[in-house]
């Protein structure tokens, strides 16, 4: 699947890229081997029990070695015919009792071998193919209260879900992301190989919210390093953290307590500050900011003349933020990036 050629509208499989197990390979091996034991067990009890009812070509004696040969080559179905049950009774506890538990035993070393060989090879090779093509797509790490949000007005504003991948230890959490319709994968954000997984440096952008300062900026720190080209947005909760979240590689950093202050002061000014930010900041508000290249039609017109219909508000050229009001906002320059006010679509309809 090439995330680059989803487009918005189009509802995909979800693609599980990697998922941790609930228990350990190791431990998943002995579980399924104890099953089997226990159930050999039970069968070689029930041999002993009714030994009475089989009869050894050999030397006409049934020992318990004996009992616990037959009990194998019957729950492997070899029959080498050297020990069988002669009995009425010895053939219906056979047929009732033991051959249900060697269809049982055969399941479970069947399902091992489909689990450990022929499953994960097949999942390593999808998971392989998805990687090979993923490309543009948006990396939200960590899907808590504020990841959650993000992913649904990235949706909310037309995104495709299946040019996101979501990265979260909470199986939980992974599970509310694969209901969306998002590529999700449980690993620890930390850590390089997992970043790697996800072709973080092919990303379009990358949303950081750990749900802990300290984490979300080691993320951060760790993104950075890998995809030192993507635009990263990190959120903190801390002020004190907000200059090393940017010194860890942020390139917006999001303090919802902060907003929370801002919008609360609005308030306090007039009743439809608050209201107009909240308004600002949601898809499903009157209006919208857009952040946009500079059309080429565009050029050499100023801010206040937008061809989108917008109301410009700043212009960011080579790295030095322009307000309306100035006069280098007369004229826009090739290569300019414009943050407008713009009706949203259901407004515009």
């Amino acid at each position: 699947m090439d995330l680059h050629l989803l487009r918005p509208g189009k509802r995909k499989p979800v693609n599980v890229l990697r998922r941790t197990l609930k228990v350990s390979v190791w431990a998943d091996i002995g579980l399924r081997l104890g099953a089997a034991f226990a159930l050999v067990a039970i069968v070689v009890a029930v041999h002993w029990i009714d030994r009475s009812g089989l009869k050894d070509s050999h030397d006409g004696s049934i020992s318990f070695l004996d009992v616990v040969y037959f009990t194998m080559i019957s729950i492997t179905t070899t029959g080498f015919g050297d020990i069988a049950p002669v009995s009425d009774r010895s053939r219906l506890i056979e047929a009732v009792i033991v051959t249900p538990i060697r269809v049982a035993v055969i399941f479970i070393f069947v399902g091992t071998a489909y689990n450990f060989i022929i499953k994960r090879t097949w999942e390593r090779f999808r998971m392989a193919q998805i990687q090979k093509n993923l490309t543009d797509h948006i990396v939200v790490l960590g899907f808590g209260v504020s990841g959650a949000e993000a992913v649904a007005e990235l949706v909310a504003r037309g995104t495709d879900p299946g040019c996101i991948v979501v990265i979260d230890p909470s199986e939980s959490a992974l599970a509310a992301a694969a209901n969306i319709g998002c590529n999700v994968m449980a690993g620890d954000a930390t850590r390089d190989a997992t970043l790697v997984d996800v072709r973080i440096d092919r990303a379009c952008a990358i949303l950081v919210s750990a749900g802990r300062d300290d984490t979300s900026i080691l993320i951060t720190l760790t993104a950075r390093h890998l995809a030192p080209g993507v635009p990263i947005s990190t959120v903190v909760r801390a002020a004190d953290n907000e200059d090393l979240a940017r010194q860890a590689g942020a390139s917006t950093v999001i303090n919802p307590v902060r907003f929370t202050g801002l919008l609360m002061a609005g308030s306090a000014h007039g009743k439809h500050v608050a209201e107009y930010l909240t308004d600002l900041a949601s898809v499903e508000g009157r209006v919208q900011l857009v952040e946009r290249k500079v059309r080429p039609e565009e050029v050499g017109r100023p801010l206040a003349a937008l061809a989108s219909g917008g109301r410009g508000l700043r212009i960011y050229r080579r790295g030095t933020a322009i307000g309306f009001w100035e006069a280098a906002a007369d004229r826009l320059e090739e290569g300019d990036e414009i943050v407008e006010i713009a009706p949203t679509p259901a407004t515009a309809r």
